[in-house]
């Protein structure tokens, strides 16, 4: 049998894609094997946000193609559709499927299966498959294929809900790589959470490239909210988790529809800046005042929620003045924290041929200042929940202690640093001792208490849920 491995880059919806491919090969028998372990076959679900992450896409394929000779790689994903001859020359055996492609990995299983019984190599049989496939159009639909009900890398679920954005923000390329923004029907996002929820997952992941532009297909009236309400209508036991929402679509119907119980108290916003003046200049639709209007709203429909943001430092044009005003933002929102990105330009967005860049050693400075306020805003959160009670989901069970040094031991002190890492609603990545290594236990929610938040945020079991 194949050997198949998947590595992937960028956004909770490239995990979410991926984490289907691994189900489409599993469910048929294939070993899905880690990155780092040997592999026949490799896909490659690839990131274009950051020339760092394309960077990161090329290392991988050399790597995977240096150390397996003979292996097959496949990259699919947003570099993939915007360099596909770039990527296919780095090494022999490299295959690129475009974006509007990408879904047909889903039945590469079947093909390999086939090909193999008629004596064929893996090769022979990929670029056979990708030959069959370019010629195919893209049909309505066909990119909400990702339909699986398990998670190999998670114990949560993932739902994609949307794809593709209508916004064409300056500095952003993933609107050339996906294309204009599509909605999954309500009444299927609807069936397929019912789907995950009876198959035992306590938590699912609404994604999108821009899910505050979700519109039902069949009624463009139905909105996120009207989804979210369905969901919290529909589901009995699964909390509800959202990824990013743009601030200008937060407005007093989302924040009454993400009030309900089953949505959890995180959420996480692209502000990019604090200035108007670059806000204005890059295309984001709304100012300053704007995001603290919409982060008072989540306040208000939450009791201290988590509350992340995204920030590019160092855009075209940006001046001391304006930085300042985003640093200022983010004290003054308190944020619970803080992705930080110094500016990187991509191929094809109106920024790329400013003139106006900042200097490197100036934007480097600046990330600095702002990384520092971001970090004393997160501990500061953290000092808030030292003490309460969480519901955390079971994720992964840690064995921290050294081999080494329990070989020979039957001192029980040894597995004293094991743990359960698990997931608070509101986004705390906590460790939870005192609970058994049981692999059925993977998943499950559970009611904890934490008690540290010094090294780690620590937690005790209450009790399961």
């Amino acid at each position: 049998m194949v050997n198949t491995s998947i590595y992937t880059l960028g956004c909770k919806l490239n995990q979410s894609e991926s984490e289907a491919l691994a189900e489409s090969f599993d469910s048929r028998g294939f070993l899905v094997s880690k990155a780092n372990d040997h592999a026949d076959l490799y896909i490659v679900n690839s990131c274009t946000v950051t020339t760092k992450a394309e960077q990161k896409a090329r290392r991988m394929i050399r790597k995977f193609i240096r150390e397996n000779p003979g292996a097959v790689v496949i990259v699919t994903g947003c570099y993939a559709q915007v360099e596909p001859s770039e990527i296919e020359n780095l090494e022999d055996n490299v295959f690129v499927v475009s974006m509007d492609k990408k879904h047909t990995l889903l039945n590469l299983p079947d093909a390999i299966k086939e090909g193999k019984s008629h004596g064929l190599s893996l090769i022979e049989i990929v670029s056979d498959f990708l030959d069959d496939v370019r010629g195919r159009k893209l049909k309505a639909g066909d990119r909400f294929k990702f339909d699986n009900s398990s998670f190999t890398d998670h114990a949560r679920a993932y739902l994609k809900i949307q794809d593709g954005c209508n916004n064409n923000c300056a500095y952003c390329r993933v609107t050339i790589a996906r294309g204009d923004s599509v909605s999954l029907s309500l009444d299927e996002v609807v069936k397929r959470a019912v789907k995950l929820e009876s198959v035992g997952y306590r938590e699912i992941i609404l994604t999108g490239v821009n899910i505050t532009d979700y519109r039902d297909p069949g009624n463009t009236d139905f909105t996120l909210p009207e989804l979210v309400r369905a969901l919290s209508s529909a589901l009995k036991t699964v909390r509800i988790r959202l990824s990013s929402l743009e601030p200008d679509m937060i407005d007093e119907d989302l924040a009454d529809a993400v009030s309900h119980k089953s949505v959890v108290p995180h959420f996480h916003i692209p502000i990019q800046s604090g200035s108007n003046y670059i806000l204005e200049k890059i295309n984001r639709h709304y100012s300053s005042e704007r995001v603290l209007e919409a982060v008072h709203l989540l306040r208000e429909a939450k009791d201290d929620p988590f509350i992340a943001a995204d920030l590019i430092v160092g855009l075209p044009g940006e001046t001391e003045e304006d930085f300042e005003d985003s640093y200022n933002l983010i004290k003054k929102l308190e944020l619970s924290q803080l992705h930080i990105f110094p500016y990187s330009p991509r191929p094809g967005t109106a920024l790329y041929a400013a003139k106006n860049r900042v200097p490197e050693r100036i934007t480097g400075a600046r990330t600095k200042r702002i990384r520092d306020l971001a970090s004393g805003l997160y501990k500061k959160y953290l000092k808030r929940w030292q003490g309460q009670e969480v519901e955390v989901i079971l994720e992964k069970f840690i064995e921290s202690g050294s081999t080494k040094a329990c070989l020979g031991s039957t001192n029980k002190s040894s597995t004293d640093n094991n743990f359960w890492s698990a997931l608070s609603e509101n986004y705390l990545h906590v460790q939870l001792k005192g609970l058994e290594s049981d692999e059925s236990f993977r998943g499950k929610l559970v009611k904890c208490r934490i008690i540290s938040v010094e090294n780690g945020i620590e937690c005790e079991f209450i009790q399961f849920l």
